[in-house]
């Protein structure tokens, strides 16, 4: 058996690891590289091994960094089956085609503007993603499922976003005389303690460990700080008669701190100022949030679905599909709070809200999720004095607030308490995260006694 690292090997995003066992090739996720539009461009539009020799992908979420280069895969030739769960493929039911009308606008948007150097072409289309969406397979959590003579896969509760897996593959392999391992691909895992979601399942048997490492040498805020924090920025900002603009995630981030926002509301802890949500994607996943109800954690279920109430829906929020609505909100006047997509700030509407509001002192950008290098959303997150949006230069005059409570990535603690749970493990491989998290984390993996750890460069193979 072999493993070869494609994608997310010492950085966090394009998670893509391909393993070769019993004649097949299973790639586990086909997400997409965000960063410099150069390597952006460069990384997703070429494949690092043929598509057509692929058999089969496992998805383990939804996230456009480990979804969002199906199609591209799809439209190179590739004919296998996507084994995910329902709830992750209806999630990319709609954001793999947001990813392509994003693709195709933008460059409408910077061919118009003459903008030659900032042009990419899109790497696929809507009738790549229609082709893709056929090849989804749906399983259940615990239940195993034969995927190829001698392969069983297994997904469990990642507890990271709604639909999110950590996969778990039996291989009797033929090169090893039918020996059977155990690998274990984390995905991205979530924490515990967090709103929505279950907490992350525990593994407690495996060979080998794929895992994730992108807060591999930091501690989050605990879960309990976040409707103080989030109320400070609010009121303190309303005070000055300021917006807030939120860079979040369409799934789950959006939905997390609607969610905490419509309790505050409940409380009047905050001043009714209008809230928006301003993504037409982060709509159409609060719509499978609501229909996928097993997904949800018992507070959640406590607290608002066992009452028929929504816990994405309350007095003083709007939701924003329409482009000229959309435009309407750089007109608004006094205080309000805009949610959009995307998460880091290189794509979507909120780039537009970041141009109309940036420069504006009055004004908060509350960063909510983690920031790969490179992204308009990191180059906030440190504070940059001048950033570029649409290829102008912007100076950054306006408050930026960091809550790293509501990260959905397990952090230090939590990936040591994960692994700690699992027994028999021979060898660790550290990715999906930036090159000095996983050399520390493997450190610190070391310092406990697991001896075989390595953190792959891009394109690096093992036998396992």
């Amino acid at each position: 058996m072999k493993v070869y690292f494609y994608g997310a090997a010492r950085e966090v995003t394009g998670s893509r690891h391909l393993v070769e066992v019993n004649g097949k090739r299973i790639l586990l996720d086909c997400g997409m590289f965000q960063g410099r539009r150069k390597d952006e461009f460069d990384k997703n539009s070429n494949f690092l091994f043929d598509p057509k020799t692929v058999d089969a992908v496992i998805l383990s979420h939804a996230h456009i960094d480990h979804s969002g280069n199906l199609p591209r895969l799809t439209k190179l030739g590739f004919e296998g089956s996507i084994y995910s769960t329902s709830a992750t493929r209806d999630l990319c039911s709609y954001m793999l085609a947001d990813s392509a009308f994003i693709q195709e606008r933008e460059f409408e948007y910077l061919t118009k503007k003459k903008k030659k150097k900032d042009i990419a072409e899109p790497i696929y289309n809507s009738e790549d993603v229609e082709k893709t969406m056929e090849k989804f397979v749906t399983m259940e959590y615990e239940k195993e499922h034969e995927i190829f003579p001698g392969v069983t896969l297994l997904l469990r509760d990642a507890g990271h976003i709604l639909g999110s897996s950590t996969i778990t593959l039996k291989i009797a392999d033929q090169s090893d005389g039918g020996k059977l391992k155990t690998l274990v691909f984390t995905g991205d895992l979530g924490r515990k303690g967090l709103p929505l979601l279950h907490d992350p399942t525990a593994i407690t048997e495996a060979d080998y460990l794929i895992s994730e490492s992108t807060y591999g040498n930091r501690f989050h805020k605990n879960v309990a700080d976040i409707e103080g924090s989030l109320r400070k920025v609010v009121v303190d900002t309303a005070a000055k008669g300021g917006k807030i603009i939120i860079p979040a995630f369409a799934v789950e981030r959006t939905q997390e701190i609607v969610y905490y926002l419509n309790i505050l509301f409940q409380k009047k802890l905050i001043p009714e100022i209008p809230i928006f949500v301003d993504s037409p994607l982060a709509v159409n996943v609060t719509d499978i949030f609501k229909n996928h109800p097993e997904c949800l954690d018992k507070a959640t279920w406590d607290e608002f679905l066992h009452n028929q109430k929504n816990p994405f829906g309350f007095g003083r929020l709007r939701y924003i599909t329409e482009v000229e609505d959309s435009k309407a909100l750089s007109g608004h006047n006094g205080p309000a709070i805009i949610i959009s997509a995307a998460g880091m700030a290189e794509h979507g509407r909120i780039l537009h809200h970041l141009k109309n509001n940036v420069e504006d002192p009055k004004n908060t950008i509350l960063i909510v999720g983690y920031m790969a290098e490179n992204t308009l959303g990191r180059k906030i997150f440190d504070r940059e004095k001048v950033v570029n949006i649409f290829g102008e230069p912007y100076h950054l005059r306006a408050n930026v607030v960091v809550m790293d409570a509501f990260s959905a990535h397990a952090d230090r603690s939590d990936l040591l308490d994960f692994i700690a749970h699992i027994k028999g493990l021979k060898k660790i491989f550290l990715v999906h995260g930036e090159e000095t998290q996983g050399l520390t984390f493997c450190d610190i993996l070391n310092e406990e006694g697991y001896k075989d750890v390595c953190v792959p460069k891009l394109g690096e193979s093992y036998d396992i």
